[in-house]
């Protein structure tokens, strides 16, 4: 269904490829992907029922983990379904409406993934910092407040994107060189000038990740001030292990992500390949990590996991 390209059209339907060049190896890579994603699964759903079910977890970090859980298992879900469809029955066709709405979710939903690690880097931060205001601080209104201004704010900056991408004229081809509708893949394709909407991205993404991992890194500057200036090693090292899963967290959430940002826009050299599975990466890995790193490094939710499977035994 390769369309003309001097031809203006607004299609119906558009062919996601997959990942370019190794269309033969499809089967193969959907055997780890649908792992990732069964994985995800398990364990963000598992993180939420020991969360909601243990009130010794009823504390702000966990109320942030549930929340982060949950836009990644939606993050998750929007992407892989058709991911697999792809590599499983050639099925590529995606109703242009579709396209846009995936293209909406995965880019909210990813920012508002930034939005509750940066929730969880303040609750380390007054924790550490101020720890006698912690329960003060915060509440349970304000842990509510500052989900709803999170998710607020992902829905608010990227509910232009559909439209935007709507109005534009098509004139190259209907083929998406990707596994999934993609912002910037989508403008590649249009023969209008997209210069605006080019702005508007880089906007939209710095005021989101961009400025979430800028803050991060200024509130665990203070975090480690404070750390350094305890009097014992052994209470440094304590305070320092609170923050050992969420660090893991800001590194397997942020780094793939700001690759696939930078070499969508900037990396010409790359190999359209590489690029392609680094996207994936991001989108499917830290809905399957986070659970991990949290219930590995985490003793309350470890003990937990535990005791939930072992009183399950028949």
């Amino acid at each position: 269904m390769l369309l003309s390209n001097s031809t203006n059209f607004h299609p119906s339907i558009f062919l996601l490829l997959g990942i370019p060049g190794m269309e033969a190896f499809h089967v193969w890579i959907s055997m780890p992907f649908c792992l990732v994603y069964l994985s995800a699964l398990l364990g963000n759903f598992s993180i939420l029922f020991i969360i909601r079910t243990d009130p010794n977890l009823h504390e702000p970090m966990y109320f942030f983990f549930c929340m982060l859980s949950m836009a990644d298992l939606i993050l998750s879900t929007t992407a892989m379904p058709k991911i697999l469809s792809i590599f499983w029955f050639q099925d590529r066709e995606i109703y242009f409406e579709a396209c846009l709405v995936q293209v909406f979710l995965i880019h909210s939903f990813c920012s508002m993934a930034s939005g509750f690690i940066l929730a969880m880097a303040f609750d380390r931060y007054v924790a550490i910092c101020n720890p006698l205001r912690h329960s003060n601080v915060l509440t349970h209104r304000i842990i509510k407040n500052l989900g709803l201004a999170v998710v607020f704010r992902g829905a608010l900056l990227f509910s232009p994107q559909p439209f935007m991408l709507r109005w534009l004229p098509y004139c190259k081809t209907n083929v998406i060189p990707h596994t999934y509708c993609e912002f910037m893949a989508l403008i590649k394709l249009a023969c209008a000038k997209t210069r605006i909407s080019r702005i508007y991205s880089l906007t939209a993404a710095f005021l989101t990740g961009g400025l979430d991992f800028m803050l991060i890194i200024c509130s665990y500057v203070v975090i480690l001030y404070t750390v350094f200036r305890l009097p014992s090693k052994s209470a440094r090292l304590k305070t320092l292990g609170t923050c050992g899963s969420h660090v893991c967290v800001i590194l397997v959430a942020y780094t793939p992500a700001f690759f696939s940002f930078l070499t969508h826009r900037f990396g010409h050299n790359v190999a359209p390949h590489i690029h392609i599975l680094v996207a994936n990466i991001y989108v499917l890995v830290p809905p399957m990590m986070n659970p991990m790193i949290y219930g590995i490094r985490t003793k309350r939710i470890r003990e937990r996991f535990l005791q939930v499977l072992t009183s399950h035994k028949f």
